[in-house]
């Protein structure tokens, strides 16, 4: 799941998602205060322009130029609240305690035995913010898809939560149906769902 596996998935049709914002932000994110926001693997932007709609600074960050292109072109109304931004975060850490919010929707963050891009996000929340993450519920995927893909080879908001120090406040830590209707040809029923608060 490299960038060309991206970029191959993007351009094989014109759009790859809904284009509405994740049910698990909608649900979450609502009642927080609008600050600056960092949105992991934003796609084709669908919650980076629901967040910077709502007044939020917004860093938006995918591996693949065509779906930042697209997000971008979407987004015109909001230009000037949402950077796009192409870096691979399960790479490259982003900034150290710069955002508010730090978003993490269905992206597959890879097993290393240091847990590195993990901690690189962590890091990324300023005091006093927030942390989100929503995954697929483990029990609606098969062990192995397509031959080469394994759900257990990803973090799950579980293994996050058990990175979490004294400093976090884990405020939401559950698996739950999900709010929006289950993707054409899938089995996506449930949500997991991890917030936790950095301590100010």
């Amino acid at each position: 799941m490299d960038a060309q596996y991206w970029e191959d998935r993007y351009r094989s049709r014109d759009r790859v998602f809904s284009g509405a914002p994740n049910g698990v932000l909608v649900a979450e994110a609502a009642d927080l205060r609008p600050g600056r926001a960092l949105d992991v693997g934003c796609g084709e932007g669908a919650d980076a322009l629901w967040l910077a709609r709502r007044g939020w600074l917004v860093t938006a960050a995918d591996i693949s130029w065509t779906a930042l292109q697209r997000a971008a072109a979407a987004g015109t109304d909001v230009a000037d609240r949402v950077a796009w931004t192409r870096a691979d975060l399960a790479a490259m850490p982003p900034p150290p305690a710069a955002f508010d919010l730090v978003s993490v929707q269905y992206f597959p963050l890879p097993r290393r035995p240091d847990a590195s891009a993990v901690h690189g996000l962590l890091d990324a929340v300023a005091p006093g913010g927030t942390l989100l993450v929503g995954s697929h519920d483990l029990a609606d995927l098969p062990t192995r898809r397509d031959g080469d893909f394994d759900p257990g080879d990803f973090h799950q908001p579980a293994d996050i939560a058990e990175l979490l120090d004294r400093h976090w406040t884990v405020q939401v830590d559950e698996t739950r149906p999900r709010s929006a209707p289950t993707p054409a040809g899938t089995h996506h029923t449930h949500d997991t769902v991890l917030r936790a608060r950095r301590q100010g």
